[in-house]
């Protein structure tokens, strides 16, 4: 019989206890700051019928990243590759019984089979937040103070990472009113512009080149060319000023100055390739040098919950990732040290196994978390333990410990002992939580 492989399946992690508490830290701080904005936490099934992604997400998503089987009822259903439509088909089933506006969150896992890569993997993990019932601008705004208070709450500051915000109004309008571009073309020039950064100028030139045709590859250039050198919303060609959608760019900036969201501009290139969004999109991008990459986004998708039989609902989410959250800390210096749950490892010195089991319970009932060495070794290796461990605090009972009433509580970090009672065990305990 062959040995199996210790490795997890490739594109997936494993986390071991140091790598849990990050991902926890970063879970929790997720969940104060949209708790703090009155989002209220859900639940969605990991399977559901393919046709859901099928139907809005588009052809790369729905049938050459998603993970689908046929079950034994001989339905088609998939692992969630995202969030979105499940929570879109949940409002259906509910939506003459919610309360609008309906602002809803989740913390969930997602799998899609793509090449893992810094940043990507085929299992990730998500917080998902969305609004729904809301058609006003404010909502975008809303959207993205709470993606810019996420950041903060970790630590950030505004000059390491930027906001980019466009509105997929005004990339329609541009492909078409502007660029003159058909229906083909212009999705095949929305998907080049997904890719910009990934590829090379001259890589991108020949295939916006292509997506004209020679006749008027030139012309389209140009405009393309005078369309990248816009920084601002007022910086646009004429012929895209009047358009509803930079009116609302227009308004939704002003918003943000409002909540103090400075680091937040236009980019005329950002697409977000997701078929479903009909409005505002945005990424937070950070712009360290060594992580320079978009980390997570969003954007308005109006129409998705009328996939589900129900009348269409406004609605504005976004989505950051796990991985990216955590690579943008760890560049920036920004995870803090994390110790592990257990506040303090009790270390018998000598035969008082039960002593030390009855003084955890005493300990446990006060509500400090201990853990008992009972492997029976000798002491200096259940000190070793429980330092790689990491365990903020050793406590030592032996029987002189017992007789006295008192016992010697180790600060591991800093080496300081002290010879407490139980009853300022537990209150130095309970101040070091």
């Amino acid at each position: 019989m062959s040995t199996l492989s210790a490795l997890p399946y490739k594109g997936t992690r494993d986390y071991y206890p140091e790598e849990k508490r990050v991902q926890n830290y970063i879970f929790q701080t997720w969940r104060s700051v949209v708790e703090r904005h009155g989002y209220q936490e859900y639940g969605a099934p990991l399977l559901e019928p393919l046709e859901v992604y099928a139907a809005k997400s588009g052809d790369e998503l729905a049938n050459q990243q998603t993970y689908s089987f046929v079950d034994r009822g001989d339905r088609t259903v998939a692992i969630r590759p995202e969030m979105t439509p499940s929570i879109s088909r949940m409002v259906a089933g509910r939506r003459q019984e919610m309360a609008y506006p309906a602002r809803l969150y989740s913390i969930a896992n997602f799998m899609r089979y793509e090449r893992p890569q810094r940043g990507r993997e085929r299992e990730f993990w998500q917080l998902n937040a969305d609004i729904f019932g809301v058609d006003s601008v404010l909502a975008d705004a809303e959207i993205i103070e709470v993606a810019h208070d996420i950041m903060r709450a970790f630590g950030a500051k505004d000059d390491m990472y930027t906001i980019r915000v466009n509105n997929r109004g005004l990339i329609d309008h541009m492909m078409t009113g502007y660029l003159g571009l058909d229906g083909v073309g212009s999705e095949l020039m929305v998907k080049l512009f997904d890719r910009k950064e990934k590829i090379s100028s001259e890589e991108f030139i020949r295939q916006a080149s292509d997506i004209f045709g020679d006749e008027y590859a030139q012309a389209g250039l140009e405009k393309l060319q005078a369309l990248f050198a816009v920084s601002s919303v007022d910086e646009l060609p004429a012929e895209l000023q009047e358009s509803e959608s930079v009116k609302e760019l227009t308004t939704l900036f002003g918003y943000l100055h409002e909540f103090g969201v400075t680091n937040a501009r236009f980019d005329i290139t950002l697409m977000r390739g997701l078929d479903y969004y009909t409005g505002m999109v945005f990424e937070v991008f950070d712009l360290h040098q060594d992580n320079n990459r978009a980390m997570f986004g969003g954007g308005r998708y109006d129409g998705l919950v009328g996939l589900f039989g129900a009348e269409p609902i406004p609605t504005v989410g976004f989505a950051p990732g796990l991985t990216t959250t955590e690579l943008f800390l760890r560049t920036h210096n920004l995870l803090p040290e994390l110790y592990p749950t257990t506040d303090v490892v009790i270390v018998i010195v000598d035969e008082s196994t039960s002593e030390g089991l009855a003084l955890a319970r005493t300990l446990r009932d006060a509500g400090v978390n201990v853990e008992v060495d009972i492997s029976g070794r000798k002491i200096d290796k259940q000190i070793k333990s429980a330092l790689k461990k990491n365990v903020p605090y050793m406590l030592f009972v032996g029987a002189k410990e017992v007789n006295e009433g008192k016992y010697n509580l180790k600060d591991t970090r800093t080496s300081h002992e002290e010879n407490l009672s139980v009853d300022n065990i537990i209150t130095k305990l309970r101040v070091a939580k």
